[in-house]
């Protein structure tokens, strides 16, 4: 029944993607409120307008973690064709959330990955990414964490205790991982770091989490592979005073979209780039689900994926 009426959707979907690769659709995996009720999923056809999948009801809810949450949520596509899905599962916590998919319906078992179990004193593990690196046939997965008393250069820069620097660990098949390593320490407090490849280059987006004086922009810093290393950073590239997290990015055709949580104004924005040095603030030609509302999107993952994933999503959900 789900694979007559993925047909349908599909043919129903024809005029919107008559514009774009009618092949590739792009689908967007974010949380709502603090993350209690699991995993949401937004589908666009052009990467601006998105409507929500499932009328808005998770596609998984959490078990594990000491908080059960599932917030920042990432997903990575394994050369298999499995999706592997990370998140923040509390904000104190040493450890990070782990399922796959084959297509967002059928889920593994839920599992914690203890990434900073060995630091005792770690107060949180926030905003996983992964990525598969193809050179080393391996995912990489960093996340942002606080130790107290590193980096006491940048001590009280950050709210309260916060002084984070993004951590990482590769695997090839999760259940062994490298251990913990130092990823990225730029001589600030930073968070929300993800990549964006465009034209064979490889770029770190992070986000400067100084509140003290204000900063909470995204800036960018080439890199010469998933490792690194990683060049400094350009200059801010968000709108001057906005405070954003969460970026994420897309490809479409010859735009770089990268999009942001600006999480003070409750919405969602981005922006769009053809050479990585002129950028277009394009939040006005947006849409997205439940804007304004208590049950808005919040910090996700963009994604490329097939139309016809998203035609089988859609007629899950009806």
């Amino acid at each position: 029944m789900i694979f007559l009426r993925a047909l349908l959707i599909l043919s129903s979907l024809a005029p919107a993607l008559r514009a774009a690769d009618s092949t590739t659709a792009y689908l967007f995996t974010y949380f709502t409120k603090n993350g209690e009720d699991g995993l949401h999923l937004a589908w666009s056809a052009d990467g601006y307008t998105w409507d929500k999948l499932n009328d808005g009801r998770p596609f998984l809810a959490p078990t594990v973690g000491h908080a059960k949450l599932l917030r920042d949520p990432c997903v990575a596509r394994g050369p298999d064709g499995t999706y592997h899905l990370v998140w923040t599962s509390g904000w104190n916590e040493n450890n990070l959330g782990y399922a796959s998919s084959p297509d967002f319906l059928t889920w593994s078992d839920q599992r914690e990955i203890p990434v900073m179990a060995h630091e005792p004193t770690v107060l949180n593990s926030w905003a996983p990414e992964i990525f598969y690196d193809e050179k080393r046939a391996e995912f990489i997965l960093f996340w942002a964490s606080t130790i107290p008393g590193k980096f006491p250069a940048t001590a009280g820069s950050s709210e309260e205790k916060y002084n984070h620097r993004i951590y990482f660990t590769t695997t090839r098949d999760f259940a062994t991982f490298a251990p913990t390593k130092l990823f990225y320490d730029p001589g600030f407090s930073v968070i929300d770091a993800t990549f964006l490849r465009t034209a064979g280059q490889l770029y770190l987006v992070i986000k400067d989490e100084t509140r003290h004086p204000p900063k909470k922009f995204l800036q960018l810093a080439a890199a010469d592979g998933f490792q690194g290393p990683f060049h400094p950073p350009g200059a801010p590239f968000t709108p001057p005073g906005l405070w954003v997290e969460g970026p994420t990015t897309l490809q479409v055709g010859a735009d770089t979209l990268i999009y942001f949580d600006a999480y003070q104004k409750k919405h969602y924005g981005a922006m769009r780039s053809r050479d990585l040095k002129t950028w277009e603030d394009v939040t006005a030609k947006l849409h997205f689900p439940d804007e304004g509302t208590p049950v808005r999107m919040r910090h996700g993952t963009a994604l490329a994926v097939p139309v016809s994933l998203v035609a089988k999503l859609r007629a899950a959900s009806r």
